[in-house]
């Protein structure tokens, strides 16, 4: 009887198969898909195991078997070459943010805003004073350039071939280790689409189809025409003998994704297309043979193009990669790349201060984008053995005529590229803002109990107050509490007509405690003062910060909080208030500012040249004023939930230096025995995490909105589960 041959499928097919299977898995089972985002973080760090080992064995033996002549020839003639199509490479990807369509973005209070970005050092980034440290914290420029370093110095000395030889095994191992790994990948694959796809919502993943449809158009316009034209204007060539000749290797790596298994492929369909056009010479028969494996270690453009994946992040997490940062983002990514791109864009993430979570975005979009990265860099290959050779060969001519007609209709290409993307996803893709509904349809987070709420001052209550205001309240069973409307998120109406927000939370917890009824007075901020010692209120919770001059007319509580000075200025105008020397720099600004004489000193010593207006209220600046003035000085903290309502303007606080002010509860001065009473209260809740829940919810704006399940096949088809 014959055998009966087993059939098996190749790593490429099983790989295709477990992105199927995960699409599949996540739409039917939605976001119980979860649970397999941390068998997808498990497949990563296998994946990043062996890159920094294998970057530094093969640059110290790629450069440490050659010669000095080998290495002088490649660094002037290829080098050239090398350098400027990483130009290339990264005008291709610094444009690409042009295609993404603006969206309105904006944010509650974060914690990173008070937090001073650490600058980036180039010299530790680059220079490994001890390269351990480099290997141990992935410090992938350092680590490039240490083994540059070692590599380079390898090659005058005469005993190397056995360390060279030992290197290259060890090598070899850490080949083997991540093909090993690399077999994994079906079911790496399958974890985090599926978790992808049970998790991404249809505006995340309408969002994502911007940035394959960028790549992928701006992949294939380097690939079929940019690269072949710049071949064609440096030697007597024509698109047919570039791309024609060379379409087997071609598909051949799109198809296998791999540009390393083409190169002897590659070396021979370049030779045949010297020789067919009669280029073919001793020099430029050798140049070819040592080019390729030379430069293996280098970045191409097809390896430099995710990095636009990081300029996309930041527009998906809606903190867009502004101009100022574009060197450094350049810089530390053209460096990082010599590596993987695993270990290189979650840095550049980091720098960035981009949402480092978003990584495991680009590993299920990195199955369709590399296959055309590959595709990029085979063709780069080629433009690097062609050129090069007849660099080398002195074989070179400007053809000036074809090359400026070719960067005409190349700029007419990328123009209609970009353009058309950006007009075509601005008209179809529904990316609702809502967050402006959601601020405005909060409700208490905590069960309140009964409480009055007055929308007009109410008269002040009959009689002679009593010595101790507690006594009054406990033998009365009423908290009077002042309020200020509109004074977003400590105190403001809904849309429900309800009070809410994190002071009207505390309020009730407070009436909870002295178990008391709770009646809501409205107050106006120029008498408080009066309010209060007349018995109109017996305590103000709206978000009133300490200042040296309200501290002579009322008694505090002990701080519940702390609130941060901030600037809010329109989006486009982030950069120039982002430090205080940025703001010195501007000529007479004309800023506004609440009517607070602490506020109004403290911007005067800092901006001596500023032109100070009083604003009375958030509202009236974002309405009235917002148009006339720079910028206006309020706390960050409800500053961020103003935003919300008003999407075009940003909340921006200047560094160093932020200026920090304590929230308390003003009540009437003499009245010891309430203020201990309320002290003590405030500890307490700052111990059960009372004030830590309302503060999340209310100011960093956590669990804001019910959790709507996911659209599921279990759910909603065969309702499997609720």
């Amino acid at each position: 009887m014959p055998k009966t041959k087993r059939l098996r499928l190749s790593l490429s097919t099983q790989v295709v198969l477990g992105l199927v299977l995960g699409i599949i898995a996540g739409v039917c089972v939605g976001e119980l898909a979860a649970f397999l985002q941390n068998v997808g973080r498990a497949f990563i760090l296998l994946l990043q195991m062996t890159i920094l080992p294998y970057i530094m064995l093969s640059l110290i033996t790629g450069l440490g078997h050659l010669s000095y002549a080998e290495v002088k020839t490649l660094v002037l003639k290829v080098g050239g070459l090398m350098v400027g199509s990483w130009g290339l490479a990264l005008t291709t990807i610094l444009l690409m943010p042009l295609a993404f369509p603006a969206r309105q973005s904006a944010s509650f209070f974060s914690t990173s805003l008070v937090q001073q970005p650490e600058a980036t050092n180039f010299l530790t980034l680059f220079i490994p004073s001890n390269p351990f440290y480099a290997l141990a914290f992935n410090i992938v420029p350092a680590v490039v350039l240490f083994s540059i370093t070692v590599g380079a110095a390898l090659i005058g000395i005469e005993q190397k071939h056995g360390l060279l030889e030992d290197l290259s095994v060890l090598n070899r191992a850490m080949t083997r280790v991540t093909h090993f790994i690399s077999r994994l990948t079906p079911f790496g694959v399958f974890a985090l689409v599926a978790n992808a796809a049970g998790t991404m919502s249809t505006e995340e993943f309408g969002r994502l189809q911007v940035y394959l449809s960028v790549y992928i158009a701006l992949a294939l316009l380097l690939t079929f025409w940019v690269l072949p034209a710049l071949i064609t204007g440096f030697l007597p060539l024509t698109y047919k003998d570039v791309v024609w000749q060379t379409r087997d290797v071609l598909v051949t790596a799109f198809a296998t994704g791999s540009a390393l298994l083409v190169l002897p492929l590659l070396v021979e369909r370049s030779k045949e297309i010297l020789q067919q056009n009669k280029l073919n010479t001793e020099d430029t028969e050798t140049a070819v043979e040592v080019i390729i494996p030379a430069c293996t270690s280098f970045p191409k453009i097809g390896t430099l193009l995710p990095m636009s994946f990081v300029l996309f992040a930041g527009w998906f997490a809606g903190t867009p990669v502004s101009l100022s940062e574009y060197p450094v983002f350049a810089g530390s990514g053209l460096v990082s790349f010599f590596g993987s791109v695993n270990v290189a864009i979650p840095q550049l993430l980091d720098i960035l201060h981009i949402p480092a979570d978003l990584f495991q975005l680009y590993l299920v979009i990195g199955l369709i984008t590399d296959r055309f990265a590959t595709l990029l860099t085979t063709m780069h290959n080629l433009l690097l053995t062609l050129l090069g050779a007849c660099a080398v060969g002195g074989l070179l001519t400007v053809r000036w005529g074809r090359l400026l007609r070719h960067a005409a209709l190349t700029v007419i290409l990328a123009t209609a590229i970009i353009g058309g993307i950006r007009v075509f996803f601005t008209t179809t893709l529904r990316d609702e803002y809502r967050k402006d509904k959601i601020i405005a349809e909060m409700q208490l987070l905590r069960h309140a109990g009964p409480a009055t709420v007055h929308l007009w001052p109410p008269p002040t209550p009959p009689g002679e107050l009593q010595p101790s205001r507690l006594e009054r309240i406990r033998s009365e069973g009423i908290l009077r509490v002042g309020y200020v409307a509109e004074n977003l998120p400590y105190t403001y109406f809904n849309t429900a007509g309800q009070l809410v927000g994190f002071n009207v939370e505390m309020a009730h917890a407070l009436a909870q405690e002295l178990d008391v009824a709770l009646e809501f007075v409205p107050i106006r901020r120029d008498m408080m003062v009066e309010q209060l010692h007349t018995g109109y209120c017996d305590i103000v919770m709206a978000g009133v910060a300490v200042t040296p001059e309200r501290a002579q007319t009322m008694a505090f509580s002990t701080s519940y909080m702390d609130q941060t000075m901030a600037f809010i200025v329109k989006d486009h105008r982030r950069q120039e208030f982002s430090s205080w020397d940025a703001v010195r720099r501007l000529k007479q600004p004309l800023i506004g500012i609440v009517n607070v004489r602490y506020y109004i000193e403290k911007v005067h010593q800092y901006l001596p040249n500023a032109t100070l207006v009083v604003v009375q209220t958030a509202k009236e600046f974002f309405e009235h004023r917002g148009e006339t003035l720079d910028a206006y000085v309020f706390p960050a903290e409800p500053g961020s939930a103003w935003s919300l309502l008003y999407p075009a303007y940003t909340v921006v606080i200047p560094q160093p230096d932020a200026l920090v002010v304590p929230l308390a509860y003003p009540m009437a001065r003499g009245d010891q025995e309430l203020v201990n009473f309320v002290n003590i209260w405030i500890e307490l809740k700052k111990k059960d995490k009372t004030i830590a829940a309302l503060y999340d919810h209310w100011i960093l704006g956590k669990n804001t909105t019910p959790t709507q399940p996911r659209w599921s096949v279990i759910r909603d088809v065969l309702h499997w589960v609720n």
